[in-house]
C-alpha cells in the first residue's frame, strides 16, 4: 500500500512558477513509476507527466512540453512536478499516482494504482 500526498499548489500569476510535490509513504517507493495528471473544472482528467521508477525515463503532454519538469528523489520518497511559464488554462487540480508494475502505458490513468488528493493550482491571468 502506498499513500500519496502531494502539496505546492496555490495561485500564480501568468508566466510564474510553481514546483509541486508528491510525498510517499512506503519503502518501495523507488519500485513505483509515477504521475501527475490535472483536472480542470468541468474537464475530464488528463495526463500531465511521468516518470520511469528509474527516473531515467520522462514523458509529457504535449500541452505542457518545454514549460514543465518531472524529476524523482527516491530517498525522500518524493516525486516533482516543475512548472514554469504557466498560462491560465493550467489552472486545475494536480494529482500524483503510482503505478505499481512496469513503466509502460504512464500516459493511462487505468494503469495507475495509487493517487493522492489533488492540490489545486490557479493561474491567474
Amino acid at each position: 500500500q502506498v499513500q500519496l500526498v502531494e502539496s505546492g499548489g496555490g495561485l500564480v500569476q501568468a508566466g510564474g512558477s510553481l514546483r509541486l510535490s508528491c510525498a510517499a509513504s512506503g519503502r518501495t517507493f523507488s519500485r513505483y513509476a509515477m504521475g501527475w495528471f490535472r483536472q480542470a473544472p468541468g474537464k475530464e482528467r488528463e495526463f500531465v507527466a511521468a516518470i520511469s521508477w528509474s527516473g531515467d525515463s520522462t514523458y509529457y503532454a504535449d500541452s505542457v512540453k518545454g514549460r514543465f519538469t518531472i524529476s524523482r528523489d527516491n530517498a525522500k520518497n518524493t516525486v516533482y512536478l516543475q512548472m514554469n511559464s504557466l498560462k491560465p488554462e493550467d489552472t486545475a487540480v494536480y494529482y500524483c499516482a503510482a503505478k505499481e508494475l512496469g513503466d509502460y502505458g504512464l500516459a493511462l490513468q487505468y494503469e495507475y494504482d495509487y493517487w493522492g488528493q489533488g492540490t489545486q493550482v490557479t493561474v491567474s491571468s
